[in-house]
Protein backbone atom coordinates (compact mmCIF):
# COMPACT_ATOMS: atom_id res chain seq x y z
CA UNK A 1 0.00 0.00 0.00
CA UNK A 2 1.43 3.37 -1.05
CA UNK A 3 0.90 6.51 1.50
CA UNK A 4 0.18 9.84 0.04
CA UNK A 5 1.32 12.49 1.73
CA UNK A 6 -0.77 14.91 0.30
CA UNK A 7 -4.22 14.10 1.97
CA UNK A 8 -4.77 14.39 5.67
CA UNK A 9 -6.63 12.29 8.25
CA UNK A 10 -9.76 9.70 6.53
CA UNK A 11 -11.76 8.36 8.30
CA UNK A 12 -12.45 4.84 8.85
CA UNK A 13 -16.16 3.22 7.03
CA UNK A 14 -16.38 0.81 9.93
CA UNK A 15 -16.29 3.52 13.42
CA UNK A 16 -16.70 7.17 11.57
CA UNK A 17 -13.36 7.89 13.28
CA UNK A 18 -10.05 9.55 12.04
CA UNK A 19 -7.37 7.04 11.49
CA UNK A 20 -5.02 9.55 13.06
CA UNK A 21 -6.93 10.60 16.36
CA UNK A 22 -5.47 7.66 17.84
CA UNK A 23 -2.19 8.69 17.53
CA UNK A 24 -1.20 11.61 20.02
CA UNK A 25 0.36 14.76 18.35
CA UNK A 26 -0.83 13.90 14.74
CA UNK A 27 -0.98 16.29 12.72
CA UNK A 28 -2.78 16.42 9.06
CA UNK A 29 -0.70 16.84 6.28
CA UNK A 30 -1.58 19.56 3.66
CA UNK A 31 -1.90 19.69 0.16
CA UNK A 32 -0.24 22.03 -2.19
CA UNK A 33 -1.57 21.93 -5.42
CA UNK A 34 0.42 24.49 -7.10
CA UNK A 35 3.50 22.71 -6.82
CA UNK A 36 3.44 20.25 -10.01
CA UNK A 37 2.30 21.61 -12.75
CA UNK A 38 1.59 20.57 -16.79
CA UNK A 39 0.93 22.44 -20.26
CA UNK A 40 -0.38 20.48 -22.86
CA UNK A 41 -0.12 21.55 -26.32
CA UNK A 42 -2.78 21.41 -29.36
CA UNK A 43 -0.64 18.84 -31.21
CA UNK A 44 -3.76 16.27 -30.32
CA UNK A 45 -5.97 17.94 -31.89
CA UNK A 46 -4.00 18.14 -35.41
CA UNK A 47 -3.66 14.69 -34.82
CA UNK A 48 -7.31 14.12 -34.35
CA UNK A 49 -7.81 15.99 -37.29
CA UNK A 50 -5.58 13.69 -39.82
CA UNK A 51 -6.55 10.42 -37.73
CA UNK A 52 -10.13 11.32 -39.09
CA UNK A 53 -9.18 12.66 -42.52
CA UNK A 54 -7.10 8.75 -43.29
CA UNK A 55 -10.13 7.00 -41.81
CA UNK A 56 -12.03 8.84 -44.49
CA UNK A 57 -9.46 7.35 -47.51
CA UNK A 58 -10.47 4.01 -49.47
CA UNK A 59 -7.98 1.11 -48.16
CA UNK A 60 -7.81 -0.26 -51.38
CA UNK A 61 -7.37 1.99 -54.74
CA UNK A 62 -9.64 0.70 -56.44
CA UNK A 63 -9.32 2.59 -59.57
CA UNK A 64 -5.55 0.96 -59.82
CA UNK A 65 -6.99 -2.64 -59.18
CA UNK A 66 -9.92 -2.27 -62.00
CA UNK A 67 -7.54 -1.20 -64.18
CA UNK A 68 -4.88 -4.30 -63.40
CA UNK A 69 -7.57 -6.31 -63.24
CA UNK A 70 -8.81 -5.79 -66.98
CA UNK A 71 -4.93 -5.76 -67.82
CA UNK A 72 -4.69 -9.17 -67.03
CA UNK A 73 -7.74 -10.49 -68.39
CA UNK A 74 -7.10 -9.47 -71.90
CA UNK A 75 -3.32 -10.26 -71.86
CA UNK A 76 -2.04 -6.90 -71.98
CA UNK A 77 -0.39 -6.80 -68.80
CA UNK A 78 3.75 -8.17 -68.96
CA UNK A 79 5.17 -8.00 -66.10
CA UNK A 80 9.15 -7.16 -66.21
CA UNK A 81 10.85 -10.42 -64.91
CA UNK A 82 13.65 -7.78 -63.59
CA UNK A 83 11.54 -5.53 -61.94
CA UNK A 84 9.95 -8.18 -59.92
CA UNK A 85 12.95 -9.85 -58.91
CA UNK A 86 14.48 -6.48 -58.13
CA UNK A 87 11.67 -5.55 -56.00
CA UNK A 88 12.04 -9.23 -54.37
CA UNK A 89 15.70 -8.98 -53.52
CA UNK A 90 15.12 -5.54 -52.52
CA UNK A 91 12.64 -6.37 -49.82
CA UNK A 92 14.65 -9.05 -48.60
CA UNK A 93 17.40 -7.40 -47.75
CA UNK A 94 15.54 -4.45 -45.99
CA UNK A 95 13.91 -7.27 -43.84
CA UNK A 96 16.97 -8.67 -42.62
CA UNK A 97 17.95 -5.25 -41.07
CA UNK A 98 15.18 -4.07 -39.76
Amino acid sequence: MRINPYFGPQQTPETGRDKQSSQPNASPVRATPDSDQAQLSGAHIQVQALAAQVSQLPEVRQEKVSALREAVQSGHYRPNPANIAHGLMSELFLSRTA
